[in-house]
C-alpha cells in the first residue's frame, strides 16, 4: 500500500508541476489579485481533483473484473501520455506573468478553478492511467481512501503554495527566468516515468 501510494504521489505532484491551465489561472489570478482570489481558485481546482480521483479509484476495480485485458491497455496510455506531457514540457517557453488578470470575487474565483479543472480531459485520462498503472488489480476500500486523500491533500497544498508565491514580486520574476530550465527538468523526469511504465507494460504484455 504505501509503495503504491509513493508512485502516486510522484506522479500527481509530477502532472500538478506541468505548466498548464490550472497554473496558468492561479498564477495569472495571484499575480493581479494578491493571493485571495486566486486561493478560492486553488480550491475550485481541488474539488475538481477531488471529483476526477474519486471516479477513477471507484470505477476502476469493477472494469477491471470485467475487463482484464483493460488494465494493460490503460497502462500504455498512460505511459504514452507522460510521454506527451514530458514532450510539451520540453519545447514549452517561459511562463509570461503579468498583473493584467481581471479582478474576480470569491465565489468566482472558485468557480472559474473548478471548470478549468473538472472540463479538462487531460484530468480524466491523467487520473485512470495513473491508477491503472498503480493500484493492484483489488484494491481495497482503505487504499482507495487513502489514494483520494492524499490527491485532495496534494492538491489543495500544491495550488495554494502557487497562490501564495506568485501573489510575491520577486517570485514571479524569478519564475519567469527559470521556466525554461525547469521545464526541461520536469521533462526528463516525467518522461523517465511515462517510457518505465511503457517497459513495464510490454514486459507483461509477453508473459
Amino acid at each position: 500500500m504505501f509503495s503504491t501510494l509513493i508512485t502516486v504521489f510522484f506522479l500527481h505532484l509530477a502532472a500538478m508541476m506541468t505548466p498548464g491551465a490550472n497554473v496558468l489561472l492561479i498564477s495569472q489570478l495571484a499575480a493581479s489579485d494578491r493571493s485571495r482570489s486566486a486561493g478560492f481558485a486553488a480550491l475550485g481546482v481541488t474539488v475538481g481533483a477531488g471529483i476526477w480521483a474519486s471516479c477513477a479509484v471507484l470505477g476502476i476495480n469493477a472494469i477491471f473484473q470485467a475487463f482484464p485485458w483493460l488494465r494493460l491497455a490503460l497502462q500504455i496510455t498512460g505511459g504514452l501520455y507522460l510521454l506527451y506531457v514530458a514532450s510539451r514540457l520540453w519545447r514549452s517557453g517561459g511562463v509570461a506573468l503579468n498583473g493584467n488578470a481581471p479582478h474576480v470575487s470569491s465565489v468566482a474565483a472558485f468557480r472559474l478553478g473548478f471548470l478549468t479543472n473538472i472540463t479538462n480531459p487531460k484530468s480524466a485520462l491523467f487520473f485512470g492511467s495513473v491508477f491503472a498503472a498503480s493500484f493492484p488489480a483489488t484494491p481495497g476500500p482503505l487504499l482507495q481512501v487513502a489514494a483520494v486523500a492524499m490527491i485532495v491533500i496534494n492538491a489543495l497544498l500544491w495550488h495554494s503554495l502557487l497562490a501564495y508565491f506568485f501573489s510575491r514580486r520577486r517570485i514571479r520574476a524569478a519564475y519567469s527566468r527559470a521556466s525554461r530550465i525547469s521545464n526541461r527538468i520536469a521533462a526528463v523526469a516525467v518522461g523517465a516515468l511515462g517510457l518505465s511504465l511503457l517497459v513495464v507494460s510490454l514486459r507483461e504484455a509477453r508473459s
